[in-house]
């Protein structure tokens, strides 16, 4: 399935050509002379592991340390672009959006297909306000209508993707559709991300709006979410140079042994027999031991004298695990303990850890002695933090979703300070908006971080 979207990508670049050239030339007989709908969405599919694999996202929630040309994990103040997002699976979705009446029922009934690029769209939207604060959205994607679109508050884009995901849902009907590389068409694997994500949005609500948190995460629960690995979000790379996971153009392609696991990392998971360890990092090759290299660490240091990415993180197909059953558990454990709903906080604890570990081992074998062990098991006069610490174990090499967690909770405390730098609360808007966006870019800096595009200003439900 996922060999044909090389194909797929060469037509949706047909349908993204420039009017400036002569028609003849952008016209290829053999070609037509638009991306379909479910091209379109399986060309956005494509951009979903970049949500995951960053070394920044990594160095954020401190689970990979530089261990030479040390930089970027000393949290400079610097600009990050979103630029890539809209330009590529925003738009592609949005042109799925805006061409309803002329997609094809060949490939899918139309409304699966709308349902899909919304749902998806939705995601997208989601990771990039988490991550920037106030962002273009309801004047984004406008094209030569609006090159300089307003910046929604992150509050009003929250309140809006949770209608649309629900929006989503109800249109769903029976039928799949072609050519998604991710669910393989099938609506009801759709069906539980969308009412996933609507999950995890309302979680991130319990700081600065805990009621209507409450309200959509328990209708979120109801109409049925992922509880199972088979129904998580993964992208699964294939073993070849088209479609390699990203951490393996780097350790293998460029033979780049940049990254050691932290010491903090390595204490949460070493003396605790945890076997996901033997997955997220090789033994140092110096005393094949599992040693963590203190985070921030600047002086020389000799690579095999700790343990770094793990072979099974950086195989040329490894998948890449976006929205899993595990945090599933994790959230409603949460959510129980804050009184949101009446399950057993303790019961989907234990849950979420016997998911992780069938997720990244691919067997459970082990966690009844490793939860009865005292610093692991669930403690209920701690339960927010029994539950961020282990939240934060799984979520290794989803770096800025573990990061949001971490700004929404407190938990896991005792990170690094390198240079004094504290982890930064967000990242700052793409140098080009000051010129290209000014208006809008000044206005929404001074909104949120009166004046001041810094990486230590807090988004909305940070405060």
């Amino acid at each position: 399935m996922m060999k044909k979207i090389y194909s797929i990508l060469l037509l949706a670049l047909v349908f993204q050509s420039c009017d400036n050239f002569d028609e003849d030339i952008n016209i290829n007989p053999n070609l037509p002379s638009q991306a379909s709908g479910t091209q379109l969405i399986a060309n956005a599919e494509l951009y979903l592991p970049g949500l995951s694999s960053s070394p920044r996202g990594e160095f954020f929630a401190q689970y990979l340390a530089e261990t030479q040309y040390v930089g970027t994990s000393l949290y400079p103040q610097e600009s990050t672009s979103f630029y890539s997002y809209y330009q590529g699976p925003l738009e592609n979705l949005q042109t799925v959006l805006n061409n309803q009446e002329n997609l094809s029922s060949t490939e899918g009934p139309v409304d699966n297909q709308v349902a899909v690029a919304k749902i998806l769209r939705a995601y997208f939207y989601w990771n990039i306000t988490d991550r920037w604060g106030d962002v273009p959205y309801k004047e984004a994607l406008m094209g030569s209508e609006n090159f300089t679109p307003v910046y929604d508050t992150q509050q009003s884009i929250y309140l809006d993707l949770f209608q649309e995901l629900k929006e989503a849902t109800s249109m769903m009907m029976a039928g799949k559709i072609n050519n998604d590389i991710v669910y393989d068409g099938n609506m009801d694997n759709w069906r539980k991300l969308a009412n996933t994500i609507r999950l995890f949005m309302a979680l991130r609500l319990s700081e600065v709006d805990p009621d209507l948190g409450q309200t959509e995460f328990t209708e979120a629960l109801s109409d049925g979410v992922i509880l199972d690995n088979a129904d998580n979000l993964v992208y699964n790379h294939l073993a070849e140079a088209n479609n390699q996971n990203y951490w393996y153009g780097q350790v293998v392609n460029q033979n780049r042994e940049w990254w050691a696991l932290t010491e903090k990392l390595v204490s949460h998971m070493l003396p605790f027999g945890d076997p996901r360890l033997e997955v997220y990092g090789n033994p140092a090759r110096a005393n094949n031991n599992f040693v963590g290299l203190r985070y921030g660490e600047e002086e020389a240091i000799g690579t095999e004298e700790y343990s770094l990415l793990g072979s099974a993180i950086y195989a040329q197909d490894a998948p890449v695990y976006l929205v899993t059953a595990a945090q599933v558990y994790f959230a409603i454990a949460e959510a129980a303990s804050r009184g949101w709903v009446g399950e057993s906080a303790e019961e989907n604890y234990n849950m979420a850890i016997e998911q992780s570990f069938l997720q990244w081992t691919g067997s459970s074998e082990g966690v009844d002695s490793f939860l009865s062990q005292p610093e692991v098991a669930f403690d209920v006069n701690n339960a927010i933090e029994s539950i961020a610490n282990q939240r934060w174990v799984h979520l290794y090499m989803h770096g800025y979703e573990s990061w949001s967690e971490w700004r929404r909770t407190g938990f896991p405390t005792g990170f690094t300070t390198p240079n004094g730098a504290e982890i930064p609360l967000r990242l700052s808007y793409p140098d080009n908006e000051s010129f290209n966006n000014s208006d809008n870019y000044e206005e929404a800096v001074n909104r949120q971080f009166n004046g001041e595009d810094l990486i230590y200003g807090r988004v909305w439900w940070d405060q």
